[in-house]
């Protein structure tokens, strides 16, 4: 199970208040996609689940997040176990500064595993998973940096991979690649659901149409609607929905 879940959720950096009483019930085995315009409280949101904003001094939340049932915002919580279950590939991809190899197992060193065959089974698995294995396979101990755009970023997510995480959040993981690099990673995402729940934050919304299975539009912090993807995108309830998806605001 990965069943994710927030409950009442405010968000604050210091007086501003940035989310505003959000619920959201998210599916395992699912692609969820957070839409809305810049500003609109997408991205903190995202992050709340992997405690990514705890790194933020003024940032105080109120509410439950749980995973499974489990509040991931108790005091017993530890939050490097929580990041092994729930992985994030960022915007821009960010491999280090090391070799393919080591970028993979880079969550597995610091677990402590040494065993080389542990280490080689992951890298061919993880790097597999994320559809580069065929592109990489002979150039393992080349630099990560040498790579494409679009293979720096799936090289990340192989990374997020390799420590067999539950759930991978996403954000806006293709804004910063070309349509081809795009494409493998929307192609990516929709293999992955079937073994991994994910949460995209994407500002395309044709991207969001193409592979998500529900989709949830912020707006100013609000949770306006959260539905089925074709809902939001043809029959929506609300009319800021609505002017949204159509083009009318953004």
């Amino acid at each position: 199970m990965n069943k994710l879940d927030a409950n009442n959720v405010n968000v604050f950096y210091g007086s501003n208040k940035v989310i505003k009483d959000v619920s959201i019930s998210i599916k395992q085995n699912t692609v969820t996609a957070f839409i809305g315009p810049s500003g609109c409280g997408k991205s903190t949101f995202l992050r709340l689940f992997n405690r990514m904003n705890d790194y933020i001094d003024t940032f105080k939340m109120e509410g439950k997040i749980e995973i499974d049932g489990s509040n991931i915002y108790d005091k017993q919580i530890r939050v490097e176990e929580l990041r092994k279950q729930i992985g994030m590939v960022f915007q821009k991809p960010n491999p280090f500064p090391k070799s393919i190899y080591e970028n993979v197992i880079y969550g597995l060193r610091i677990q402590g595993i040494k065993d080389k065959k542990i280490l080689d089974e992951s890298v061919e698995q993880s790097l597999k998973q994320a559809a580069l294995w065929d592109e990489v396979k002979d150039k393992l101990k080349d630099s990560a940096l040498a790579l494409s755009g679009g293979q720096q970023q799936r090289l990340c997510i192989a990374r997020t991979l390799a420590v067999q995480p539950t759930v991978i959040l996403m954000d806006e993981p293709a804004s910063a690649l070309d349509p081809i690099s795009t494409a493998k990673i929307e192609d990516l995402i929709y293999q992955l659901k079937s073994k991994y729940t994910i949460v995209i934050v994407t500002h395309n919304m044709q991207q969001a149409g193409r592979i998500s299975d529900k989709t949830a539009f912020f707006y100013m912090g609000e949770l306006v609607e959260y539905d089925e993807t074709k809902t939001i995108f043809t029959n929506p309830k609300q009319e800021r929905t609505l002017n949204y998806v159509t083009g009318r605001f953004g």
